[in-house]
């Protein structure tokens, strides 16, 4: 492995963000084989050097690769000046520093993959990649074709205009639109400001999938493990993750504020009792499979027994009625897809590995 600058070691160890790493750096509280090393610009190899914080060995977390359903209602960021609930909290029993890839905005739920690799994130986000991204959309006024290719062909904005999206009409609701929509771009609220600039001001909006990995079987403010076969895929398509973990114990997914997976197919002391199907992503540039997802599906492609909204609040924890926040609070059976009965591949408590109480993780070794 070649040498890394060790504020960017520190971030891989959970330590802190790399921008926390460089005060810890500054303040003389590492170590690179028995020096204490001041020096934002020095670097190290995490495999060879020994690096050490108070006088005690730095050694990186497992990666973790995981997709969360954001609901509505909820900051992207894992801390919140205003006390706002944010993805962090629905990320409590993953037992390593993670944070999410991208944003999505406060009203917009929907995928977001959440990770501790950097290389993964940066990879997924660079422009170069065109990664796609699918929304479902609902705008007030009736759209004719003229509008949809207009969307399709590119929206001029204030930063230029939008590059060719894919547009597919679902269904009309009175005055009001309801479309899939699939971009390559990463721009800040980039699709209600084309609302705004086309005179369809958008009402709901929810990602549906990301790089070709859906939420499909998570409700609101649940997560899960992506599976070696999606990781597979993106590595082939994206060149990301560098190298695929070992597969973690399938389990139940994960409750929404903090709830703690049971396992699935996994008895009380460990021992396998079958184990669940895995669902591969989308073929890059494809229309993924529509299903009961963000509380019964798109309006029009909703099951006979789906309640009437989708997109979800900030459930906590409870399948039942009225876990759903806001208007949707009561008008359907449970909080999420499949009416509230979710089986996948997440972890209540990441990979396991010890915590040390002080938000990363260490190996002991005896001081200098």
């Amino acid at each position: 492995m070649s040498e890394e600058r060790l504020q960017k070691i520190l971030a891989h160890a959970g330590v802190a963000s790399r921008r926390a790493a460089e005060a810890i750096i500054t303040a003389g509280r590492v170590r690179v084989n028995g020096r204490v090393v001041t020096e934002l610009g020095a670097k190290a190899d995490p495999r060879r050097d020994k690096v050490e914080l108070d006088g005690t060995r730095v050694v990186a977390e497992t990666p973790l690769y995981l997709v969360l359903h954001k609901p509505r209602g909820v900051v992207s960021t894992m801390s919140d000046p205003e006390g706002r609930l944010t993805v962090k909290d629905f990320l409590k029993d993953v037992s390593a520093r993670v944070y999410p890839v991208g944003r999505l905005d406060y009203a917009t739920s929907g995928v977001m993959l959440v990770t501790n690799d950097g290389d993964f994130s940066d990879g997924l986000l660079h422009p170069k990649h065109e990664v796609p991204k699918s929304y479902v959309v609902k705008v007030s006024g009736v759209m004719g074709e003229d509008d949809l290719r207009l969307w399709s062909k590119g929206v001029e904005l204030d930063d230029g205009p939008t590059k060719g999206a894919k547009v597919a009409l679902l269904r009309f609701e009175g005055d009001k639109t309801w479309f899939e929509l699939t971009i390559k771009e990463g721009r800040n609220q980039q699709v209600r400001r084309m609302g705004e600039a086309t005179g369809f001001p958008v009402m709901r909006l929810a990602r549906v999938s990301f790089a070709g990995i859906s939420s499909d079987g998570l409700k609101p403010g649940a997560w899960r493990h992506l599976t070696r076969d999606e990781l597979s895929l993106l590595k082939k398509t994206y060149g990301v993750p560098k190298s695929i973990p070992a597969p973690v114990v399938p389990v139940e997914a994960s409750g929404a504020r903090g709830s703690r997976g049971r396992v699935a197919g996994v008895d009380g002391r460990g021992r396998g009792r079958g184990k669940p199907a895995e669902r591969a992503p989308a073929e890059k540039g494809t229309r993924d499979a529509w299903g009961p997802r963000h509380g019964g599906g798109a309006p029009g492609r909703q099951r006979h027994d789906a309640g009437p909204m989708w997109g979800g609040g900030a459930g906590r924890g409870s399948s039942g009625p009225g876990s759903d926040r806001g208007e949707a609070r009561g008008d359907r059976p449970g909080s999420g897809g499949r009416g509230g009965q979710t089986r996948t591949t997440g972890t209540g408590g990441g990979i396991g590995a010890r915590d040390d109480g002080a938000g990363y993780r260490l190996q002991r070794g005896r001081k200098r």
